[in-house]
């Protein structure tokens, strides 16, 4: 408790009870949710036939360091993939948020996105917001320990399916949720699941507006993309508040006209923009940090705004240059900028993806030790060739050597390499050369790996060097 004539640091939390709306955005966020979850929950069920592999559109394998993503299987190699496509999401984000502001937040976050659910869930079993108080407010009885029990009941199982979905990206989901059920899954399995299971009952079940508010990090930083014609959730002060404010629905101020004679504002002060909003804002005091552009306060006074036949638009979209009658401009340096690096971004992976070698070697140079001088005089180097079959047939190889003049190359008894479909291999190679006192550092040359009968793939060629020792004295 707080110390007489002192202030509190902390305010406790105000518990908010979001009512239900209806309108074009609200049904907007319903399809994209339809549409994530759908994705989301599904795709791991998606079979799709490959001729080596496995036969789910969507696994990331990390026993064998293989991510299939329907036609494209990624290596472990290919991991600069992931970076550039994380890259090309910031870029996206940054982009947009320039132009239309926190929409990402409003449509597309997974904390919307859950959050909504366990909103639907909560209305489900509990009624909506006047119902939600009184039950809160009322004794704890049957009714009440029923209806509590029941909504945490679901929004559990909402959180273990989403969690087990997860888990089941990295195996064979059939059999894997078999495994999991059966308790013959790996650690692994059950750990991820149980730990998705707890973040996302807390973070859409309890916390929800506080992840927002507190916790994203994107919330203290998208304002530094704004600009004055940055698009946002704004209320019309001019037309809502009038010379006299804002005020009632009353027998004298009634219509447009009466409301317009005694100078009050078109907001009737029904409090229904403040009390859909998810995290509890009155979007009349001006943008807040809190807002996250859902735009179900447009939906609510529009939907008055209907009732009393006056024009719509006391809240929506629009920009501080716009809302002061001047003409917004969209495409300026900044957004031209980000709007360019991203499409050099997207056509760079885009071409990487498209043009991945069928076949790959990466040669390392054994350097414990460097060189190794043999009985007979001559310098020996060793090398590490690691090969990667990116197709999906085998491949007969032949291994050899080209620039390095009286070299000879001895891969063991191997005369050429069988390499499976979808497989990678390590080669130990040693080049052997005739020791020259004219000759000493260092010396370039190619080992060269050429497919026996695809002749389509092409020979392929990494660089290495050979070392060669001064004299010794």
């Amino acid at each position: 408790m707080t110390e007489p004539g002192t202030q509190a640091l902390y305010q406790s939390r105000i518990r908010i009870y979001p009512r239900s709306v209806k309108g074009r955005f609200r049904n907007i966020k319903w399809a994209i949710l339809g549409l994530a979850y759908g994705v989301y929950f599904l795709l791991p069920w998606l079979r799709w036939e490959r001729n080596v592999g496995p036969d789910q559109a969507v696994l990331f394998d990390i026993v064998q360091r293989k991510f299939y993503l329907f036609g494209l299987v990624a290596h472990a190699q290919d991991l600069f993939w992931l970076a550039g496509f994380l890259m090309i999401a910031a870029l996206l984000l940054f982009f947009v948020t320039g132009i239309a502001g926190r929409v990402f937040c409003g449509y597309f976050c997974f904390q919307t996105l859950w959050t909504d659910l366990y909103l639907l869930i909560e209305r489900l079993v509990q009624g909506d917001r006047v119902a939600r108080i009184r039950l809160d407010k009322s004794p704890l009885g049957a009714n009440k320990l029923l209806r509590k029990a029941g909504t945490h009941l679901l929004w559990l199982l909402v959180a273990f399916w989403t969690g087990l979905t997860f888990t089941l990206y990295w195996g064979n989901a059939p059999t894997l949720a078999v495994q999991w059920f059966t308790g013959s899954a790996p650690f692994p399995a059950y750990a991820t699941t149980l730990f998705l299971t707890a973040t996302t009952y807390v973070m859409a079940g309890l916390a929800r507006e506080q992840v927002c508010t507190y916790m994203c990090p994107y919330a203290r930083f998208q304002s530094v993309m704004f600009d004055a014609d940055t698009r946002i959730v704004a209320y019309d002060v001019a037309r809502g508040e009038g010379p006299a404010g804002r005020h009632k629905v009353t027998r004298n101020l009634k219509s447009h006209q009466q409301r317009e004679q005694q100078g009050v504002g078109e907001c009737i002060d029904c409090g229904y923009c403040v009390q859909v909003c998810p995290t509890g804002i009155d979007i009349r005091d001006g943008l807040q940090v809190q807002c996250i552009s859902c735009a179900l306060c447009i939906d609510a006074c529009d939907t008055i705004m209907d009732s009393l036949a006056w024009g719509r638009g006391l809240i929506r979209y629009t920009s501080e240059r716009q809302a002061q009658g001047q003409i917004s401009r969209i495409w300026k340096p900044k957004t031209l900028a980000y709007g360019a690096v991203l499409v050099a971004a997207i056509a760079a992976l885009v071409w990487s993806v498209g043009h991945q070698a069928p076949l790959e070697m990466s040669v390392v140079q054994v350097r414990q030790p460097l060189f190794v001088r043999l009985s007979d005089g001559r310098i020996q180097n060793s090398y590490e060739l690691h090969l990667a079959n990116k197709t999906d047939q085998a491949l007969q190889l032949a291994v050899m050597m080209r620039g390095l003049s009286g070299g000879e190359l001895d891969i063991g008894q191997l005369a050429s390499l069988q390499l499976a479909p979808q497989h990678s291999v390590r080669v130990m190679a040693r080049v052997r050369l005739e020791s020259s006192h004219r000759i000493k550092g260092s010396r370039s040359f190619h080992f060269d790996i050429v497919p026996q009968q695809r002749q389509e793939i092409g020979m392929i060629s990494a660089p290495a060097t050979f070392f060669i020792p001064g004299n010794e004295h």
